[in-house]
């Protein structure tokens, strides 16, 4: 994966899987402190410890159609190449919460990538799932909400071209906003 908004994208989908109904997607970057932050948390059926010792090995995987899970592990890998640590935490009916720290100018950090179109992607696939993008740049930030865009829609759905639309740009442009015009 190129960028880590992929590696999002792909651990959120297994929290779809784990039958979330909700998901927080958790950015936080400071630049000062030379660091970015990167955390899923769902509300999913959790893992048991011996499954939880495994999801980090890329030959372990619970899916019927492939033989490896790549998702994880190497979102652990991205992590700590670029100076950073990963953690996962989960238990039977209590969720999971997958956090990764990188180091904001390491050479081999990974772009984030394209949080407005992984966001769209989420909530265009999943409707019984709703997703809480935080995302924070040196103290500011801006929250985008599933459950709030669809009270305002009344019944649209988020899969709708135009809504999709409108998330993605609200999302780029308030990126843009708390970072000071730059969109990573």
């Amino acid at each position: 994966m190129q960028e880590l908004s992929l590696n999002i994208l792909d651990i959120a989908q297994n929290s779809i899987k784990a039958g979330a109904t909700l998901v927080r997607i958790e950015i936080e970057i400071d630049r000062a402190k030379n660091g970015m932050r990167i955390a899923v948390i769902d509300n999913g059926c959790g893992m048991d410890e011996a499954t939880l010792e495994r999801v980090v090995d890329p030959f372990y995987t619970t899916r019927t159609t492939r033989k490896v899970g790549l998702g994880v592990p190497f979102f652990k890998m991205a992590s700590e190449m670029a100076g950073g640590q990963f953690s996962i935490r989960s238990a039977p009916g209590e969720g999971t919460a997958v956090e990764a720290t990188f180091q904001w100018d390491n050479v081999d950090r990974m772009p984030l990538g394209d949080m407005a179109a992984t966001y769209c992607s989420l909530v265009m696939v999943s409707e019984g799932t709703d997703f809480v993008y935080t995302h924070t740049v040196d103290g500011r930030s801006f929250t985008a909400d599933s459950r709030e865009f669809r009270a305002v829609l009344e019944g649209v759905p988020l899969s709708t071209p135009d809504v999709q639309a409108f998330i993605r740009d609200y999302i780029r442009e308030n990126t843009e906003e708390i970072s000071g015009g730059a969109y990573e």
